[in-house]
């Protein structure tokens, strides 16, 4: 990732940098960003987004568990050292972690990194009933990471809560996966609750991707639900613009879905989501989806098959 943006002709990075310039968003969550020590990566993308036009002082980004060795057969096929026996799928260390860019700095001294907590010690985990107990004992819940990150917005704290969760597929009738992917979105139930220590009370924000839609296609529905509902939060439903037309059989408001993955794959979706606490203003949400007819369209779709979300919030 870091020869394809130092090289500059990328066609991908080029659309990230014009859509995030054109969004000029204050805090930018970016998900499949490859992560390394010294965040050279992070700093040479920022500085594409910069080249197009809006500049971030502060970056923050810690290691992911995907690509991270587990030394295990965590598929149970009979290999080691597959993607699938890392920490979190992942082709090498680092890969496609996550990364917050922003324009007012960050408090890292007080960050909280919840990647090494171990699946089976998240109360009302459904682990698959077949997990060998070393399995268990070694695999970690997030598949890249749960992070809460203070920042200071003038002289208020203010805390992003940020994840980026399994695909519910990919897997076989144990549902290893789909299980994953309902307890990484469970967990943060469990932290408003107080499970991990006292979560922030007031002026945060809930933000990831849930890879799971509330309603269509594949996974289990419970945790994401009961997330959209908990009165602490609130869901601001930012929708596409324009009129969209109906998803084929889907049952959800097509408008607002995030993410496309088309045929043969499961067609429109809402993956992502930011979730403002109960406390805050929200002034404006939508999803960047221009129309086909507008040039922006096209490099939309060359950014991302996700695409970008954002919630206007007024802190007082």
């Amino acid at each position: 990732m870091l020869r394809d943006i130092e090289r500059g002709d990328d066609a991908q990075v080029q659309a990230v940098a014009q859509v995030v310039a054109f969004a000029a968003p204050d805090i930018l969550l970016l998900q499949g960003v490859d992560w390394d020590l010294h965040l050279r990566t992070l700093g040479a993308l920022r500085d594409a987004i910069d080249g197009a036009g809006w500049r971030f002082d502060h970056l923050f980004a810690l290691r992911p568990n995907s690509g991270m060795a587990s030394g295990l057969d965590l598929d149970g096929d009979g290999r080691l050292g597959e993607p699938e026996d890392a920490q979190g799928f992942g082709r090498f260390a680092g890969a496609r972690g996550m990364a917050i860019l922003s324009r007012y700095p960050f408090e890292a001294d007080m960050a909280r990194d919840f990647s090494a907590l171990l699946w089976a010690d998240l109360p009302g985990a459904i682990l698959p009933a077949d997990m060998p107990d070393n399995v268990r004992a070694a695999q970690r819940l997030s598949r890249v990471g749960h992070w809460v990150v203070p920042l200071r917005v003038a002289d208020t704290r203010f805390h992003l809560l940020v994840f980026h969760a399994t695909p519910p597929a990919f897997d076989g009738p144990e549902d290893r996966n789909g299980r994953r992917n309902h307890d990484e979105v469970l967990f943060w139930l469990r932290f408003l609750d107080g499970a991990f220590g006292p979560p922030p009370g007031a002026r945060f924000v809930l933000l990831g991707d849930a890879n799971l839609d509330p309603v269509d296609g594949d996974g289990r529905k419970g945790a994401i639900r009961a997330l959209l509902a908990d009165p602490r939060l609130q869901d601001p439903a930012p929708r596409r613009p324009g009129p969209v037309p109906p998803e084929p059989g889907h049952r959800g408001d097509p408008a607002l879905d995030t993410a496309t993955w088309p045929a043969p794959g499961p067609g429109n979706m809402r993956a992502s989501y930011i979730l403002p606490s109960a406390d805050l203003t929200v002034v404006d949400a939508g999803v960047f989806w221009p129309a086909g007819d507008d040039p922006l369209g096209d490099v939309a779709e060359r950014a991302s098959r996700h695409r970008l979300v954002w919630v206007d919030i007024a802190i007082d």
